[in-house]
């Protein structure tokens, strides 16, 4: 989604917390770099005051701010959960209007299921 991500994740090492909080990290590293770095980006100067005037307003920031702070993390108990969680995944787009089709999001897991070749890697254990 251009607003938000979905994930469903775990891990028998390390806390969920810990998990997305290195995700989040990484992630805005990228794009601070690569917003600062764009020779041709439009929207530049009033981006990065944007994510600096968040990161200000909030304590646990020290420069910027890209996202809101909270996460919903969500345990998931049975294999009927981790199935409403993902069909809520995969219809999310859908139901925003952007496609028609769960597949048809080419940023979705529902790619692999429909058997299509997808931008999102699947692994379990």
């Amino acid at each position: 989604m251009p607003s938000h991500v979905h994930m469903i994740i775990g891990s028998n090492k390390n806390k969920l917390e810990d998990i997305v909080r290195d995700i989040k990290s990484f992630i805005y590293t990228i794009l601070n770099n690569a917003i600062k770095e764009h020779p041709h980006e439009s929207r530049k100067k009033w981006t990065l005051w944007l994510m600096e005037r968040a990161g200000k307003k909030n304590g646990n920031n020290n420069d910027w701010q890209f996202s809101q702070q909270h996460n919903k993390l969500i345990e998931i108990l049975s294999q009927e959960m981790f199935d409403e969680k993902l069909a809520y995944i995969h219809q999310n787009p859908v139901q925003a209007g952007f496609v028609t089709r769960e597949e048809d999001w080419k940023y979705s897991s529902a790619r692999k299921f429909c058997g299509m070749k997808g931008l999102v890697a699947l692994s379990h254990s």
